[in-house]
């Protein structure tokens, strides 16, 4: 049984932890893994702590950026240590596995793993739907990456395996990751040409923006109306009133 869940490990410092999470996988039925600019990969400490998972180590994707990582996804969900300062929907393991699943039958999904050392970047679970969080016991925390990406497979393979999941209908397609990033730049130059977002201090209003529409799921058709809206209230606009040009849907 293969699950079809991209898992994405961002800026990994030690070629070990890359080896041991493609064992985590293999062991649960996952082999889509990608890389964000690992410090050392490919690499024979890497191999050695797979443990015969070579198969996954062999076909995982090495990207430059987390753009490219996600490229094609449609529901990504981000795993975090630490809960934020700005809440963000926050899952555990157990909740997330079969709403990744359901979400994987109508298009790409993913979880995301940050550094060893800090984790991800606001502005990385800002390209998250939902933050994943381990609860681990409050007065000892640290897990390691590895052990991380071995929770969220295990649960991902007992929502497999689980008879009669109920599967989430979609009549549309979600946005993708892509789509979803063209939207937030479209609405950010919106709104700094309004004067609505000061670009010299804006505090955390687009994180906050995303937050909302991340939470919404919005649909490809859902995304492709806001940006006709956001394009009706450019000044200087030529073309139908609502209906984006093919330059701005780019």
């Amino acid at each position: 049984m293969s699950i079809p869940v991209r898992i994405v490990l961002v800026g990994t410092t030690h070629p070990g932890n890359i080896g041991a999470a493609a064992r985590a996988m293999r062991t649960m039925g996952l082999d889509r893994l990608s890389l964000v600019a690992p410090r050392e990969f490919p690499s024979p400490e890497a191999t050695a702590r797979a443990a015969g998972a070579d198969d996954v180590l062999e076909s995982a994707r090495v990207c430059a950026t987390l753009d490219e990582a996600l490229a094609g996804c449609r529901f990504v969900i981000g795993a975090s240590a630490r809960l934020r300062a700005l809440p963000w929907p926050a899952v555990t393991p157990r909740e997330a596995a079969p709403r990744l699943l359901a979400e994987g039958a109508h298009g790409e999904a993913a979880v995301v793993f940050g550094r060893e050392s800090s984790g991800l970047t606001n502005e990385e679970l800002a390209r998250c739907h939902a933050l994943l969080h381990i609860p681990t016991n409050p007065e000892y925390s640290s897990l390691n990456l590895a052990m991380a990406v071995q929770v969220v497979a295990y649960e991902l393979r007992l929502a497999a395996l689980e008879e009669g999941a109920p599967e989430q209908e979609r009549i549309d397609p979600l946005a993708s990751a892509e789509e979803l990033e063209r939207f937030y730049e479209h609405l950010e130059r919106t709104l700094v040409a309004a004067g609505f977002l000061n670009p010299a201090n804006p505090r955390h209003l687009m994180l906050r923006l995303r937050r909302l529409f991340n939470r919404a799921l919005p649909e490809e058709n859902e995304v492709r109306i806001l940006r006709g809206v956001l394009s009706a209230l450019e000044p200087g606009r030529s073309g139908p009133p609502g209906k984006p040009t093919e330059e701005e849907l780019r």
